[in-house]
């Protein structure tokens, strides 16, 4: 197997940008995030394993998990989160090793973590890609592009750790403050330097 990188980044640091050039320039990137949605779609095991436990009021009258409503219950009940947990991380984590598995074996694998800082697993990574963006840069990229109150970002924010903290376990630092040409020139620098 290749390298093993993770990526992670602040809310609105511009991660999912990175991870898309990554992706153009022959990565294979994993997101745990995407996958934990993909495991339990209309129609899975993970879905069914999920309605089995919670009950049928999770589910749309399309046949879709009713995410909102999931939220809610798991946000307040500690033992209803570990369930769920219980139900999608072994499901999660059986795609992650079929897709490293199907990467080519000199290939470059990106696992797309946004709170790696938070959960201490950067040191499982052959490097650490930090996409960063002062504060006031993220801010303003929630207010204006997500639509959020400042309230809401500013909470977001506060729960996720300093920009010290996370730049801290970087193996490389992309700063996002410019503008896409400058942003796609240094994702290339930080990825011939992985692949070189």
């Amino acid at each position: 197997m290749g390298m093993r990188v993770g990526l992670t980044g602040g809310v609105a640091s511009g991660k999912s940008t990175v991870s898309k050039l990554l992706t153009e320039l022959g990565a294979v990137v994993i997101d745990g995030d995407l996958l934990a949605r993909e495991v339990v779609a209309r129609g899975t095991p993970g879905l069914a394993q999920v309605i089995d436990e919670f009950g049928s009021s999770l589910l749309t009258p399309e046949g879709d998990l009713d995410r909102a409503a999931l939220g809610a219950l798991v946000f307040s009940d500690e033992s209803a989160r570990k369930r769920l947990e219980a139900i999608v991380h072994p499901l999660v984590y059986q795609r992650v090793v079929e897709l490293e598995a199907q990467a080519p074996a000199d290939g470059v694998v990106v696992h797309d973590i946004p709170l790696l800082a938070e959960t201490g697993r950067a040191d499982t990574f052959d490097a650490v890609i930090v996409v960063d963006a002062p504060a006031d840069v993220q801010l303003d990229r929630m207010l204006r592009d997500r639509g959020w109150t400042r309230a809401d970002a500013e909470s977001r924010m506060a729960a996720q750790v300093s920009r010290e903290d996370r730049r801290a376990i970087a193996t490389y630092v992309i700063d996002n403050t410019g503008s896409l040409d400058e942003l796609r020139a240094r994702v290339v620098e930080v990825y011939d330097a992985i692949t070189g």
